[in-house]
């Protein structure tokens, strides 16, 4: 694929708000999960929670937009100058030939969850000022990101569980070259809701201690929130030095199971070696693999396998989901722009809470940060039923 530019990108989670606090707390290695004390919700588990939230509002004059998804959105795209970046690419392309392409799971059904509550006490009928199209809706999310930037090119959302706000990278590239915008919005939002944490936590996928991806005593996930936005535009056949590039973008659908990755990692496999063809790249040009790395003992062992098969036991990788915790449709972007601040600041991040490595795993799973020059970037995000995404990330020059 030709590559596309980065120009800009901005990240919200538990570890904090903006790049800057970001990457501060990977150096610190200071994760973002707690114990769960979210709504009403009685689970020993961990999660990972942005907050301020409930204090927050949406811009007023999307009034009707304002749900715990919707301020995530806007949180993010307040930071880190993002928004400002937009405004000038509008500026320069129009407002109709900038796409908006966002990943959500959850959406916004947190505030469904709240509006049941309410529900009149003798009909059901649910309380007048709900807006289900505004909030839970999944298209929710690109509408208000669409109107809180004065943009009118294309728009869609993509809901494929955790490779969500990854896959949103290949639709913009495909839209991009098939001429139909010129620039592009991606990025994805999920936030804390009863449904996800009672809902994985009865298929026995939470951990009750803060999750340690590729442990050999891994038991399970730790559910957290966050928003990414990135701003892709085409370059020039040769790209500045230094400038941040998506250079190959990876797709694949096992459909092994609805919840259960394929054993022998075949479509984690595929999208990896796809996204790698897609870049022109060897395994051997790549620095650095961000891992699903759920923590999951069917996850971490499927994707291990894969990744070994394909980069053998040479390439460092790590998982940041011990930081973050597992954000869901959000996972995609957040992974992806930690991947890009890994380039920007030479640092390879070791994985969280984890101790002790599974020996069953071979892969070069990093424990501790190491500084390093990172030229090009693997990250991955592998979805339920087997909807499989891989990104290669780099700086040109």
């Amino acid at each position: 694929m030709q590559p596309l530019a980065i120009n800009h990108f901005s990240i919200v989670n538990s570890l904090g708000a903006g790049s800057g606090a970001i990457t501060g707390a990977l150096r610190a290695r200071r994760s973002g999960l707690a114990a769960c004390d979210f709504e009403t919700v009685v689970l020993d588990t961990w999660i990972g929670q942005v907050a301020g939230l409930d204090e927050f509002r949406v811009r007023s004059d999307l009034g009707a937009y304002d749900c715990r998804n919707n301020r995530l959105a806007q949180l993010g795209l307040e930071l880190d100058g993002y928004a400002a970046a937009v405004m000038a690419a509008r500026e320069k392309y129009g407002a109709g030939r900038i796409g908006v392409f966002m990943g959500t799971s959850t959406s916004g059904i947190l505030q469904t969850e709240l509006a049941y509550r309410r529900r009149d006490p003798h009909t059901g009928t649910l309380p007048a000022d709900y807006r289900y199209a505004e909030t839970q809706n999944t298209f929710s999310l690109a509408d208000f990101v669409q109107r809180y930037l004065g943009l009118t090119g294309p728009a869609l959302v993509v809901s494929s569980a955790c490779s969500s706000s990854a896959k949103v990278f290949g639709h913009a590239a495909r839209m991009m070259a098939a001429g139909v915008c010129d620039a592009a919005v991606v990025g994805g939002v999920d936030s804390l809701c009863l449904t996800t944490l009672y809902g994985f936590n009865s298929l026995g996928l939470t951990s009750r201690a803060p999750c340690r991806p590729y442990d050999v005593d891994r038991d399970g996930i730790s559910i957290g929130e966050g928003a990414g936005f990135a701003l892709l535009e085409k370059t020039s056949a040769q790209p500045a030095a230094g400038a941040m590039l998506l250079l190959g973008v990876g797709d694949s659908c096992d459909a092994y199971h609805m919840s259960t990755p394929h054993p022998e990692g075949m479509g984690a496999k595929l999208a990896m070696q796809h996204a790698l063809d897609a870049a022109g790249l060897a395994p051997t040009d790549i620095d650095y693999i961000n891992l699903h790395g759920t923590a999951t003992k069917a996850n971490d062992a499927s994707e291990d396998k894969a990744v070994y098969e394909l980069f053998g036991a040479a390439t460092p990788s790590s998982s940041t989901k011990g930081s973050t915790g597992h954000l869901l449709g959000a996972a995609g972007i957040t992974e992806a722009i930690i991947a890009m601040l890994a380039i920007e600041q030479g640092l390879l991040p070791g994985g969280m809470h984890t101790q002790n490595i599974d020996p069953a795993l071979h892969g070069n799973y990093l424990l501790e940060n190491r500084d390093a020059r990172v030229q090009r970037v693997l990250s991955n995000s592998f979805g339920f039923g087997g909807s499989n995404c891989s990104l290669v990330l780099g700086a040109g020059g």
